[in-house]
C-alpha cells in the first residue's frame, strides 16, 4: 500500500516521540491541502486521537473524552477509510472506548498503540523512528514539559496578528 508522507510521519511522532501536538500538526496541515476539507474525514479522527491523548496527558479529561469520543465517531463511520491506513478499526474502536473509561475513571494516562495491521507499515516506520534514534512503541516521557505543555510554549504572534488583522478588516466593513 502507498501511504503519504505525512501519515508515516504522523505515525513516527505518535508512536515514536510522543509528540501528539506534532501529529496534530503534520496531519492538519495535510488535511487543509488535499480537499475536500470534510469536518468527518479520516485525517480529522485521527488528528482528533493525537489532541485527546494530548489533554489526557496534560489532565484535561473533560476535553480529551469529548474529542476521542468525537474522534471514534468519524473513524468507524469511515471504516473502510480508516482500514485502507492499516489501521484495525474495531481493535481501534475498542481501544479508544477504553481510554474514554480510564478517562472518565481518573486513571493515569498511559501510551496508546495504534493497531496498525499493515506489516510492511509498521516496517517503515519502525525503520524512520530508528534513524531518528527513536524507539517505536516507547512511553511518553511525562517528565518533559517541552512536550507535555508544547501549545502554551509555541510563538504564537503570527496567529495574532492575522487574528487581529482579520478583526480590522471586519471593523472597516
Amino acid at each position: 500500500m502507498n501511504y503519504p508522507d505525512e501519515y508515516i510521519q504522523y505515525l513516527v511522532e505518535f508512536h515514536g516521540r510522543r509528540d501528539y501536538f506534532e501529529c496534530h500538526e503534520i496531519l492538519e496541515e495535510y488535511w487543509k491541502e488535499h480537499p475536500p476539507l470534510r469536518r468527518d474525514s479520516v485525517w480529522v479522527g485521527l488528528i482528533q486521537i493525537a489532541v485527546g491523548l494530548y489533554h489526557y496527558r496534560r489532565g484535561n479529561h473533560a476535553g480529551a473524552a469529548r474529542t476521542l469520543v468525537k474522534a471514534r465517531q468519524i473513524l468507524t463511520k469511515r471504516a473502510e477509510e480508516t482500514a485502507e491506513l492499516g489501521l484495525d478499526v474495531f481493535a481501534l474502536a475498542d481501544s479508544l472506548d477504553d481510554y474514554i473509561q480510564r478517562i472518565h475513571a481518573n486513571i493515569p494516562y498511559e501510551s496508546l498503540m495504534l493497531p496498525i495491521t499493515d506489516s510492511e507499515l509498521s516496517s517503515i516506520c519502525e525503520n524512520e523512528c530508528k534513524r531518528q534514534s527513536l524507539i517505536w512503541g516507547d512511553k511518553s516521557n511525562l517528565t518533559d514539559s517541552q512536550l507535555i505543555h508544547r501549545h502554551t510554549m509555541r510563538d504564537r504572534s503570527d496567529i495574532i496578528e492575522e487574528r487581529n488583522k482579520q478583526l480590522q478588516m471586519r471593523r472597516q466593513k
